[in-house]
């Protein structure tokens, strides 16, 4: 099968070309990324192509990198510039139309795109959903935002009658070690070391807090499941038990304590405008509104199930944070103080910046 990967030197990107590298059944993989990986383990057997799915002439690109193609898996998307949403929008909802537009035009049978628990509507707490639950998304971050007009995309493609088969997966918090590194550098002000995170005291957060997680390695499994069966519809995609604000205290070895959501929103709101921080505060509304996860469907008709405990999952990813671990991609590169403040100086805050 000869598969095409938006974002396939990112964090899912780089688990499954490690799978499909290891499937009995030989592929041809083309990668499509912004910016191409040295020729290492496991990006020295990918075709490459250079594209930037926010730019203009997107859409002239990959007519010419899917050629022959048989899927494509789309996973490419944009968490920074929090503060340039037209940016974000060009690359979530832009680069979307384009990579389905380019793959209707080119006769690829199958996408498989990779959606998000944030596109769904807000849940009563600890409530769990099915793929039926509505997809309203979270109006106060853009990142929700965005995934709903994809969905909404595809509802439009399916209802008119495209060609392709499409599949959507809808998982929560997808995390492993070596995305760390990402993770500081969208996240963290690029003034604090990667080994605070290994001396926190306290962790102030909302006693209510609960969000599904799930480890990479078992989102880029589901991707080779659907792939191989040429599945279509959506699946929810989660690890167990769901994430509580315990757990996450426990893992930093802090002690929790309770802050209420509201000030919380507060102070991290008056922080991003005041560029101390890069998150959008917008997170923090998903965060305490976005549903569990039911993940029948993906058990029953794709014969999957996470390998990895949650809290295990968890536990990697924070443990790498303390590291500032990496992988040898652009988009995972490692993460330095040092490359951080220069960066900052040149160009400002990466909330208000286009990335290199």
């Amino acid at each position: 099968m000869r598969i095409a990967i938006t974002g396939a030197s990112g964090n899912v990107g780089t688990a499954l070309l490690t799978q499909l590298a290891a499937d009995s059944c030989p592929h041809e993989i083309v990668g499509i990324v912004r910016r191409v990986p040295d020729p290492v383990p496991p990006y020295d057997t990918v075709d490459w192509h250079a594209v930037d799915l926010a730019d203009a002439d997107a859409r002239s690109h990959l007519d010419q990198a899917l050629v022959g193609v048989d899927a494509v898996v789309h996973l490419a998307w944009g968490f920074q510039p929090s503060r340039d949403v037209d940016y974000l929008e060009r690359t979530g909802v832009g680069g979307s139309a384009a990579v389905l537009t380019a793959a209707d035009a080119a006769g690829v049978a199958h996408l498989v795109h990779m959606s998000s628990v944030g596109a769904y509507s807000r849940a009563p707490r600890g409530h769990r959903v099915g793929e039926s639950w509505g997809t309203g998304g979270i109006p106060s971050l853009a990142y929700s935002r965005h995934k709903v007009s994809v969905e909404r995309m595809l509802d439009a493609y399916e209802n008119g009658g495209g060609r392709m088969v499409v599949a959507r997966l809808r998982p929560g918090l997808i995390v492993q070690r070596v995305v760390a590194s990402a993770l500081l550098r969208y996240g963290v002000p690029p003034w604090v070391p990667s080994s605070f995170l290994r001396h926190v005291p306290v962790l102030p957060l909302d006693r209510r807090l609960t969000v599904p997680l799930v480890h990479t390695r078992d989102v880029a499994g589901a991707v080779v499941r659907v792939l191989t069966s040429r599945s279509v519809g959506a699946f929810n995609l989660a690890g167990e038990p769901p994430i509580t604000r315990d757990d996450i205290a426990e893992a930093l070895s802090a002690r929790p304590v309770h802050l209420p959501a509201p000030a919380l929103r507060i102070a991290a709101d008056l922080a991003w405008r005041a560029r101390l921080q890069p998150v959008d505060p917008g997170w923090l509304d998903l965060a305490y509104s976005v549903p569990l996860l039911d993940t029948g469907r993906a058990r029953s008709e794709l014969g999957w199930a996470p390998t990895v405990d949650a809290r295990d999952a968890l536990r990697e990813v924070v443990e790498g944070l303390g590291d500032a671990a990496a992988a040898p991609s652009p988009a995972l590169r490692p993460r330095s103080v040092a490359r951080q403040l220069g960066r900052l100086v040149r160009s400002g805050p990466i909330g208000d910046r286009r990335l290199p």
